[in-house]
């Protein structure tokens, strides 16, 4: 973009501009920073994302892909786009006038109505196509519908069942530890873990790639198992409720993770906690005030989802990061690893805390 003398324009006004979306206070705003700002909620019918691309190459003139200061101030006051800039202003008071109509005072508005929400959303992309869900529901599938040609029944009897699920007998066995996630016991069973980690995996793929929400999956899995081998350790698994409650708690730590950059962050909150809240309020009263014993891995879901919040936190997209987000992140990963491997260590040196093996 060539330089142009610009006369009669407060350059002071789009520094403070500048220094108001300058969240992390280094002085530098971002590509990802500038869409935020011009492509939120109340102006994404007004703002292609193509135009946002276009306005961020002209005014980063020495290609650093950020902005500093005087790079923002020049392509707020260039007569090619300060007609934009001084729309944005307009709907950005429009907006905060309808948002807070009366504030109680006359002091400045608070920060934390000029943070800008919908960021996240943006991110949901259909393309290309995520397919990592549905292609392990797929294979889950398939390996059910072996045991039933093969053996002709639909409780886990089959070779392919036999071999894969976890069985406290055959620890050594250590595939187990993941590989019980392939079997299910009856149609129901299957048919219920299929729809709901389906229904929690795939908007978490859109955000954050199938990579990382198979990440979280399998971490969910292998936690659930190994918990249950000390909560439980006379119990076998079946089942991919350890993966299906990472998912959960998987939805939980990306909401913590972009509170700010989420439209609705609390009413997704409260709706995830409700689920998981009736599910373990459930477990509890059928357990210990209705006295029924039924055959449910109630450890691996609770590991599961454990493993699903931690690892969520640690390798779930953060859309917009800060320093205090990122020790969360170290924290949340150490604590972890080193619950996966003091349930790795107990197995190992407590042979006779386990039943014996099959002869």
């Amino acid at each position: 973009m060539e330089s142009v003398e610009l006369q009669g324009l407060n350059h002071d006004h789009y520094g403070v501009i500048f220094d108001k979306y300058d969240h992390n206070h280094d002085g530098l705003i971002n590509y990802q920073e500038f869409a935020s700002i011009i492509n939120s909620a109340e102006f994404r019918s007004d703002i292609p994302k193509h135009l946002i691309k276009e306005i961020f190459r002209r005014a980063d003139t020495d290609g650093n892909n950020q902005l500093d200061r005087a790079e923002f101030v020049r392509i707020a006051t260039h007569p090619e786009t300060s007609h934009f800039f001084t729309h944005l202003r307009q709907r950005g008071r429009q907006y905060v006038k309808f948002l807070v109509p009366k504030p109680p005072t006359t002091r400045t508005l608070p920060t934390a109505i000029t943070t800008v929400d919908g960021a996240y959303e943006e991110e949901y992309s259909c393309w290309p196509p995520r397919v990592a869900m549905i292609t392990l529901s797929l294979v889950i599938i398939v390996l059910f519908m072996v045991d039933i040609i093969i053996a002709d029944n639909m409780h886990a009897q089959g070779p392919v069942a036999t071999d894969l699920l976890y069985d406290p007998h055959r620890r050594k066995e250590a595939w187990r530890y993941l590989t019980y996630m392939f079997v299910h016991v009856g149609k129901m069973h299957l048919i219920v873990n299929i729809f709901v980690q389906l229904m929690l995996g795939v908007p978490l793929e859109m955000v954050h790639g199938g990579w990382r929400v198979v990440l979280v999956y399998i971490a969910g899995v292998v936690a659930g198992s190994l918990g249950t081998s000390i909560c439980d350790p006379t119990v076998k698994l079946a089942g991919a409720s350890g993966g299906v409650y990472s998912l959960m708690t998987a939805h939980l730590a990306t909401i913590i993770m972009n509170w700010s950059e989420m439209m609705y962050p609390l009413i997704q909150l409260i709706i995830f906690l409700i689920l998981i809240g009736s599910d373990v309020g459930t477990a509890i009263y059928n357990r210990y005030v209705l006295m029924q014993f039924e055959p449910i891995g109630y450890a691996a879901h609770f590991f599961g989802a454990l493993a699903g919040l931690l690892v969520g936190i640690t390798i779930l997209r953060n859309i917009s990061i800060d320093r205090g987000e990122k020790w969360v992140q170290i924290i949340a990963g150490a604590i972890f690893v080193l619950l996966m491997a003091a349930a790795i260590i107990f197995n190992i040196v407590n042979p006779n805390y386990f039943p014996v093996a099959y002869v």
